[in-house]
């Protein structure tokens, strides 16, 4: 009996073809499972896994980055003075500060010009003498108090009978309202112990007030009155 046998070169090819079809397989099964897994997208992350991860809260305002405006500006009560003005009684304008010169001179903007006005009636410690290389003693608390006083930045002049003193300045009493009270600051300047009374007639208007204010400030040894003085 003749036998046909396989020649054994056809029969290497026939098991490299098997595994070749096999590898096929593996790899187009493992290509299916990629595309699935790309499809359903990553796996959700829980909060607290995010939290542990560091992921950042949502956007909002931090506590210490919420500010506040700050109060409107108020004046303190002053002592109370004997026959002292609650508001202007002469004729007034308006008027916007932008320099605070020292304690009884400042500069405002007034009639869309810029005037410096000296406070009648006061007189305060000079913070820049001509014959002294030092403030005199109590002018730069003088020049702040005057500072703090107009803080609000708008106030209202009031003339008495001069317009202006030998150095072209303009001489008003200075008044500001805040919250519907009316301070006179030549008089509150006075009565805290800031300035001395000096009058120079006829602008003598509130003399009698200033002279109060001054008696009081004196005994009570208020401001400038504490110091030794002649």
């Amino acid at each position: 009996m003749t036998v046909t046998g396989v020649h054994p070169d056809r029969r290497g090819r026939r098991a490299g073809r098997r595994a070749i079809d096999a590898g096929s397989v593996l790899l187009l099964a493992a290509l299916v499972g990629l595309a699935g897994c790309a499809s359903a997208g990553p796996p959700s992350r829980s909060a607290g896994a995010s939290r542990s991860a560091g992921a950042s809260p949502p956007p909002g305002p931090s506590p210490s980055a919420v500010t506040t405006q700050p109060p409107a500006a108020t004046v303190a009560p002053s002592p109370e003075v004997p026959g002292a003005p609650d508001r202007p009684t002469g004729p007034t304008e308006r008027a916007t500060l932008t320099w605070v010169v020292d304690g009884d001179t400042i500069r405002v903007l007034v009639g869309g010009r810029e005037e410096r006005v000296r406070y009648i009636g006061i007189d305060t410690p000079e913070p820049y003498p001509r014959s002294a290389a030092t403030p005199q003693p109590f002018a730069l608390a003088a020049t702040e108090a005057n500072r703090r006083l107009l803080a609000g930045g708008d106030l209202v002049l009031e003339k008495d009978v001069s317009e202006r003193d030998r150095y072209g300045r303009l001489l008003r009493h200075v008044w500001i309202e805040r919250d519907g009270a009316w301070t006179l600051l030549n008089l509150r300047l006075v009565a805290d112990g800031f300035a001395r009374v000096t009058t120079y007639p006829p602008d003598v208007k509130y003399v009698d007030a200033l002279l109060a204010a001054q008696r009081t400030a004196r005994e009570d040894g208020r401001g400038l009155w504490g110091e030794s003085t002649p």
